[in-house]
């Protein structure tokens, strides 16, 4: 094959290909037959070394490797994974192809960590490399290439560092065999020649070497010579794993042990034996005589763990991720298949399986481990550890036994928390007695909840959830038959000194401080569930009595009584009034909103009967957004005080878009009218058959503002709220654009919007528009007042001498305009001249503000995820 044209050091079209061995006897039976001389030479002189090896003295070495030197043989190892790195990058260079670092990395480091344990390690890194490489389009020839680039790089690492080694210093090895210092030295001077003639060819040749099936392009000087200088660092560092772990004084020097090293990689390399195993091994025992054995062989050992196993184990776990990626959509798919069958057990059966699986722990910890494992244990878990994990073991299955009524009333909460337990369980049954039968348990019941997590959709607090009398006695009754077994596994040997005793033989001691510890917890558990107050029944929306609020609301001149029709609050009546006070609960705050709804004479009588309702559950009060009326109530009833903001109240009497103060406004209502919008009010019985179109206004407002919907003060888009309520709309040349739904009040006093949405399509000025044609109709439908809303923060004294919260808030108000632009939405209803109220939240004492406004934000925002939406 004729090489292209190309100029000096540069490759048009590389070609680098796999040497073809042949065929017949000599691939089939010549390779085998190799590695088996070679092993049996090397068997029969190791042999011969390790005769008088004692076994014990070997291990001892080991033991008294410091963890020094062992870390310092970890970091060299990684080094030398990390430069064998390199080998793959040139060559993808070489070939001019693009392949991320990432996948670099990871392609090289499993090739070279089973390369180097596995035999043929040529073809082992090239059916690894094609695996992995091939998804970036590479393929056979071109990888094949890479390998042999690889393993030219490999090889002019080996040839210079050993060469130079016998030029500057004699061989141990050389020397065991009786070769002469000259002959060490010609030999020396063959062997960089080698590397040599490969650079020279690469700086000025313009021809592909060929020798047989081996055809090898110019790779050009700048990259042989990268692959000379990263193949000695190889070298060297992998040598430096085993030079830190030798004693001193194996050699006369780190430069001779590199070329000792180099010619032992190369006889095993030569013997085709995976690893070399024994065959390295074998040349470096008869180089180093003056290392005693039982420390050369425990060295050997230990260099043979870190700079191969512990490298294989890695890749293995690397190479089965790789392909657990590779399957994930038929993983997927498999195990979509298998939650449709387990979805619809998985409550019921999780939880009995999740009691089975703690009461097995329970018992477990009270029954002494099994000798022969712990002292499997005693050389990889220090005691500390064994004892906590069987401790850890005991609690762990007693919260199961509590978390299987939470799986069984298919709460997310307690879903989570007992795989978490789950996974805790396996590892402390691991620890604290190699319990691989208890561990396959738990590792199976967290198997069925993944697969059927589905089931487990009622978002609820776990810590709210009651346990039945039934429930409670099952618990009791499984702990008190595992104290039962400790207490008799323990009764005959009984005195103080048990409790002390740390040991790795001391079971009863275990077994006694894990069974107090589960007691001491049950006590603890079940006190604090019938000591603590009752929980709030579940928020039923169908159950309120929202006829009985209408009534009430109809009665009211504040146009916020509206906001208990949207169903999401709870609502307390005054005895057989039609008067009620709305309110909902989040964390221990109870919040109500607004001050109560209904004659004066009975607001004291609801808002103390909150407070009693509160006090008996043990919550926190908190009046929220209300008004002036009331303020000497809440006065009265020890709260404190903290305003929020101001509301603006336009008055509708003299509304007019005329004169020079309105002249804003009046250009932006013409410019929408010369657009072609318009407006109308839409009663209650007209909204149903608008509700698609409304809808889609809805969707397209919160996808453009990514926000979610709120709650509490605002209503939400539901259709049964938004059909017993009037809504005004606006069209576009006929389609509508914007819409908000109206909060009137039955005596025409205020009048005010809940909702309001605009599609993206809205002209720019939709929104004055929108309140002037509001206001203007509320006018002629006699309503004294036009409410805004809140402008939060609003009107706080920023006064040297005024309470700290009106200075932040201020603060907040003036400077937080990127996040919450309260001084811009102050700023826009001022345009409309209203008059400003101060609104105010009531708590019962300076230490609850914090936590209540906390509450009624996450409240309102739906959850601590949208209080970090903007």
């Amino acid at each position: 094959m004729q090489s292209p044209a190309h100029s000096r050091g540069s490759v048009a079209e590389p070609r680098l290909l796999i040497p073809v061995l042949g065929s017949g006897w000599r691939v089939r039976y010549g390779v085998p037959a190799l590695a088996v001389l070679f092993l049996t030479l090397a068997g029969s002189a190791l042999h011969r070394e390790l005769a008088a090896i004692n076994l014990a003295d070997v291990a001892a070495h080991i033991a008294e490797l410091s963890s020094t030197r062992i870390a310092i043989a970890l970091l060299l190892t990684a080094a030398s994974y990390a430069t064998l790195m390199l080998y793959d990058g040139l060559g993808l260079r070489y070939l001019r192809v693009a392949v991320p670092a990432t996948r670099v990395a990871l392609t090289s480091f499993i090739a070279y960590a089973f390369a180097h344990n596995i035999s043929l390690a040529a073809f082992t890194g090239a059916g690894v490399r094609y695996r992995l490489y091939s998804a970036f389009g590479l393929g056979f020839v071109q990888v094949g290439a890479l390998v042999t680039f690889c393993g030219v790089t490999s090889f002019l690492g080996v040839t210079t560092l050993a060469g130079v080694s016998m030029l500057v210093s004699s061989s141990p090895l050389l020397d065991a065999i009786s070769v002469t210092w000259r002959l060490s030295s010609l030999v020396g001077l063959l062997l960089l020649l080698l590397p040599a003639t490969y650079l020279a060819w690469s700086a000025w040749s313009v021809r592909t070497f060929r020798f047989r099936a081996f055809e090898l392009g110019v790779p050009g000087f700048s990259v042989a010579l990268s692959q000379l200088l990263a193949g000695c660092v190889d070298l060297g560092l992998a040598a430096a794993v085993l030079w830190t772990l030798l004693p001193a004084g194996a050699a006369d020097s780190y430069l001779q042990f590199v070329g000792l090293y180099a010619l032992a990689i190369i006889a095993g390399v030569l013997s085709n034996v995976p690893g070399g195993l024994g065959v390295f091994e074998t040349i470096l025992m008869l180089a180093l005589r003056n290392v005693p054995r039982d420390q050369l062989i425990g060295a050997l050992l230990v260099y043979r763990a870190i700079y191969y196993l512990l490298p294989l184990l890695l890749a293995g776990v690397l190479l089965a991720g790789s392909e657990i990626r590779r399957r994930r959509q038929m993983l997927q798919a498999v195990a979509r298949i298998a939650g449709l069958y387990a979805t619809p057990i998985a409550s019921r059966a999780g939880a009995l399986l999740a009691f089975a699986a703690g009461t097995v722990l329970l018992l477990s910890g009270a029954i002494p481990a099994v000798s022969s494992r712990l002292h499997v244990l005693r050389h990889v878990v220090p005691l500390p550890l064994l004892e906590l994990s069987h401790l850890a073991a005991s609690v762990v299955g007693l919260a199961l036994l509590l978390l299987a009524r939470g799986l069984q009333r298919r709460l997310t909460a307690a879903y989570h928390v007992t795989s978490a337990l789950l996974v805790l369980g396996v590892v402390a049954s691991l620890l604290k007695g190699l319990d691989v039968e208890e561990a396959a348990i738990l590792a199976a019941v967290l198997l069925l909840l993944y697969l059927g997590r589905a089931a487990f959709y009622r978002r609820s607090r776990l810590l709210d959830e009651r346990f039945s009398a039934r429930w409670i006695a099952a618990v009791l009754a499984v702990v008190g038959l595992s104290t039962g077994i400790a207490m008799l596994s323990t009764s005959t040997v009984y005195s103080n000194d048990l409790w002390w005793t740390f040991a790795l033989s001391a079971d009863l001691p275990r077994v006694l401080r894990a069974a107090l510890g589960v007691m001491l917890l049950s006590v603890i558990v079940l006190c604090w569930h019938l000591m603590r107050p009752g929980s709030l029944p579940r928020h039923d929306p169908k159950s309120l009595d929202l006829d009985r609020a209408r009534r009430a609301i109809s009665m009211s001149d504040e146009s916020q009584s509206n906001a208990a029709l949207t169903g999401d609050k709870r609502l307390l009546f005054h005895g057989g009034t039609d008067a009620f006070l709305m309110y909902q609960v989040s964390g221990r705050s109870w919040i109500a909103l607004g001050d109560p709804i209904g004659p004066a004479t009975v607001a004291a009588d609801l808002a103390w009967a909150f407070r009693e309702s509160v006090d008996r559950a043990d919550g926190r009060v908190v009046f929220y957004q209300v008004g002036t009326r009331h303020l000497p109530l809440y006065v009265d009833m020890g709260m404190t005080l903290l305003k929020l903001g101001e509301e603006a109240r336009v008055p509708l009497e003299h509304f007019t878009l005329d004169g020079g103060a309105r002249a804003e406004l009046r250009q932006s209502h013409r410019r929408a009218t010369r657009g072609g919008v318009s407006f109308e009010v839409i009663e209650p019985c007209g909204v149903m058959a608008l509700l698609p179109a409304l809808s889609r206004i809805s969707d397209a407002w919160l996808k453009g503002k990514a926000s979610a919907e709120k709650g509490f003060s605002v209503g939400r888009f539901s259709a049964d709220y938004l059909q017993g309520l009037p809504v005004a709309l606006v069209r576009c040349k006929g389609e509508p654009v914007a819409f908000a739904n109206l909060w009137p009040t039955t005596s025409r006093e205020e009048l005010s919007i809940d909702l309001m949405r605009f599609a993206d399509d809205a002209p720019r000025n939709t929104m004055d528009y929108l309140f002037v044609e509001l206001m203007l109709w509320a006018r002629q439908q006699g309503f004294r007042w036009f409410n805004l809303g809140m402008a939060p923060l609003a009107g706080l004294q920023l006064h040297a001498l005024a309470p700290a919260w009106h200075r932040v808030g201020g603060f907040v108000f003036r400077h937080g305009e990127h996040f919450f632009n309260f001084e811009g939405l102050r700023f826009y209803k001022e345009k409309f001249q209203p008059q400003w109220q101060p609104r105010y939240l009531a708590t019962e004492s300076r230490l609850g503000i914090a936590p209540a406004l906390f509450d009624s934000s996450r409240l309102i925002a739906g959850g601590l995820g949208g209080l970090v939406r903007r």
